[in-house]
């Protein structure tokens, strides 16, 4: 596995270095720099109704829902929901064919084998495999037609299980793709027990503090203080045959890496990160106070006194954090990065801090060309894509129900 990667400008070029330790060879290859236009085409978000289910007034019990905590298809255009109240997760995944007929429920509350505690996530392979990320227990898996299979498990218990952004890795195995501070891991979940490894190391902002493979409470304590506002995150998704595309910088860079992680192809344009202000400032520390201030049952499940009062601790460390927070001179340009079934990308902009609606969102050929962008505050990033165009939308009634619509997207975009 390479243990260092080394960024060469070269003629126009850039090359990547990664030096191979077991073998002492460095294995170069060239990336291809694709500067696209700086001024925005407009695209219609005008896309084909599909269905619509949820709502306060819905048609049947099934359609109830309490608060979608995932959403996915898989190849034959079925959606998986995964519902359930925000404060205990989820209670069962609710599945719908291509017209919206309801298909099955599968899942439950309860400590038996397949059973949800804490259920946060869902993930649907193409086959129609799922998996439900639990807090508590680790990753239930399911068959195609909603029987329990098997629970992955991974070493280091509550906290590693909490992994948010789980992507199902597109090669038809069972694996999936996170994020992990600056680095995407690949991760294998064909079995009871979890196996993972770095498929793509990120640009690193900053000097960050390492803590020991195995740590205490108290270790851990230190370094939540460390609190810095509008650092660039890792933002990704996979890519048909096991790429991935993802930003990990301020700029308006997207780098598509092939299914051995190597970097081949950066998508740029030349629009500039917003320079941060003082007023910026103040509402970044605010929404992360109001994130630090939320109750613990907000947070997940009712936890047990001695949990509940390393929550506290864990607060007040995150509060005095936020308090002397640091902030990077620059509002990253990126604000979200979707990959489409067929391979599109579609690259949501940052909005100034403090303004409500979704940003612009470019669409990118599978190729890398430039097809266009839907204007700022036009369109909601979709929750889930699917096949032949589809793609699931999730907002709420009057009465804060969740209600799912599926549209069909013209081909230019899908």
């Amino acid at each position: 596995m390479p243990c260092s990667l080394r960024i060469l400008a070269i003629g126009g070029l850039w090359i990547t270095g990664a030096l191979d330790t077991a073998s002492g060879a460095t294995v170069l290859q060239a990336q291809d720099i694709v500067d696209l236009p700086a001024e925005d085409s407009p695209l219609s978000a005008d896309f084909e109704p599909v269905y619509r289910i949820g709502s306060a007034q819905a048609a049947a019990e099934w359609q109830e829902f309490f608060a979608v905590q995932g959403i996915g298809f898989d190849s034959a255009g079925n959606l998986y929901l995964l519902d359930g109240a925000d404060t205990d997760g989820g209670r069962r995944v609710v599945v719908v064919d291509a017209s919206g007929r309801h298909v099955r429920d599968f899942g439950r509350v309860g400590e038996g084998p397949g059973e949800f505690q804490m259920a946060r996530q869902l993930m649907v392979w193409a086959d129609g495999r799922s998996l439900v990320s639990d807090r508590m227990r680790g990753y239930h898996v399911f068959s195609p037609d909603g029987q329990f299979e098997y629970t992955a498990q991974e070493s280091g218990g509550f906290m590693v299980v909490m992994r948010r952004g789980l992507r199902p890795e597109r090669t038809g195995s069972p694996t999936a793709l996170v994020r992990d501070e600056r680095s995407i891991l690949r991760m294998d979940l064909s079995s009871a027990e979890v196996g993972d490894g770095v498929f793509v190391q990120g640009w690193v902002p900053r000097e960050r503090t390492e803590l020991p493979p195995v740590f205490s409470f108290e270790q851990a304590l230190e370094t939540v203080g460390d609190e810095w506002g509008f650092e660039p995150e890792v933002l990704f998704d996979a890519m048909p045959g096991g790429g991935v595309a993802f930003s990990d910088s301020s700029a308006y860079a997207i780098k598509l890496a092939d299914a051995s992680g190597a970097v081949s192809r950066i998508l740029r344009r030349p629009i500039r990160p917003l320079p941060v202000t003082e007023r910026m400032q103040r509402v970044e520390r605010e929404r992360h106070l109001a994130r630090a201030d939320l109750p613990a049952t907000q947070l997940g499940g009712d936890p047990p006194p001695s949990v509940l009062q390393m929550i506290d601790r864990l607060r007040e460390a995150q509060r005095a954090g936020v308090e002397s927070m640091q902030f990077h001179s620059e509002v990253p340009v990126v604000a979200a990065v979707r990959v489409t079934w067929d391979g599109s990308l579609w690259v949501e902009r940052s909005t100034e801090p403090g303004t409500d609606g979704p940003g612009a969102i470019d669409v990118l050929a599978p190729d890398g060309r430039y097809v266009g962008t839907f204007p700022e505050g036009r369109l909601e990033l979709p929750g889930a894509f699917g096949p032949d165009g589809l793609a699931a939308f999730v907002h709420t009634d009057e009465f804060d129900v969740p209600v799912i619509t599926v549209r069909r997207m013209p081909r230019e975009v899908r």
